[in-house]
Formats: C-alpha cells, sequence, structure tokens
C-alpha cells in the first residue's frame, strides 16, 4: 500500500495518477461516494461503500469523519480488512495543522485522522508527503 498525504488542494491525486498511470475511473473518492459506517459489525466494504476494488481510495479522511459520527474507530476497522486494500492508493488530507477546532466532533476528527495515519503509515510499503505538487518520500 502506498499512502498519500499532504493539505487541502496541493496535487495528491494528481501525483498518484501520474505516478501510476491511473486514470479518474480508477479512484474511488470518498468524499463524493456516500460513507456510511454503521453500528455493528461488519466488513469495511460493506459498512461504508468505499470500492476497495478501486486502485486509488482518495479523501480518506472523509471516512474517518463517518466512523466519529457513527463512535467507531477508523484504524481499527482498516486493520480488520487489511487484505482489502493492501495493493491500494490511499491519499488523505492532513487536517493535523492550525488552530485545534473548538467543536468536540472537529476534534475528535482531526485525532482519530491522526491515529489513522500512524496506523497506515506503519503499514504501507510507501509513505509520500505532497505539498505544493512537490512529493516528498517519507517511508
Amino acid at each position: 500500500m502506498h499512502l498519500i498525504f499532504g493539505g487541502a488542494y496541493q496535487g495528491k491525486l494528481d501525483y498518484a495518477k501520474a505516478r501510476y498511470g491511473y486514470t479518474d475511473q480508477e479512484v474511488y473518492d470518498c468524499a463524493l461516494g456516500k460513507v456510511v459506517v454503521r453500528a455493528q459489525e461488519c466488513d469495511i466494504a460493506a459498512a461504508n461503500g468505499i470500492d476497495f476494488s478501486k486502485k486509488v481510495i482518495d479523501h480518506l479522511e472523509e471516512f474517518v469523519l463517518a466512523c466519529v459520527r457513527s463512535g467507531r474507530e477508523a484504524k481499527e476497522l482498516l486493520a480488520k480488512d487489511s487484505e482489502m486494500w493492501k495493493d491500494s492508493v490511499l491519499i488523505c488530507t492532513d487536517i493535523s495543522s492550525g488552530i485545534v477546532p473548538c467543536d468536540a466532533e472537529m476534534r475528535a476528527w482531526r485525532e482519530m485522522t491522526g491515529r489513522t495515519l500512524m496506523y497506515l503509515g506503519t503499514e504501507a510499503c510507501e509513505v509520500t508527503r505532497v505539498f505544493c505538487g512537490i512529493p516528498q518520500q517519507i517511508k
């Protein structure tokens, strides 16, 4: 798995598509798809509609927000079904910078996204930060 992260609108998806030659049809966008995480136990694909048959999963932070809202831990759901995304490119916006939000839900989202990125970073074969369209290899 290749984890790509960076700030909003920094060229993460463009980098992934150019690096691997992927097309828009090979990308699942969690921000456009309906991301719902049910409270009962079930596999991650059925739980939230993420299409892990796609090569690239973009806006993973939206999946994390759905987990916050459902009271589930995103890292645990991803760990449970790691075989589904082990060959994927996962893209997540880094929401950890700036002022800590006053809203409790937004703080929880920020914290869970950080935990999720730490987990994915350890599992990834490659980790890349994209800033101003420039990739920086972290791992």
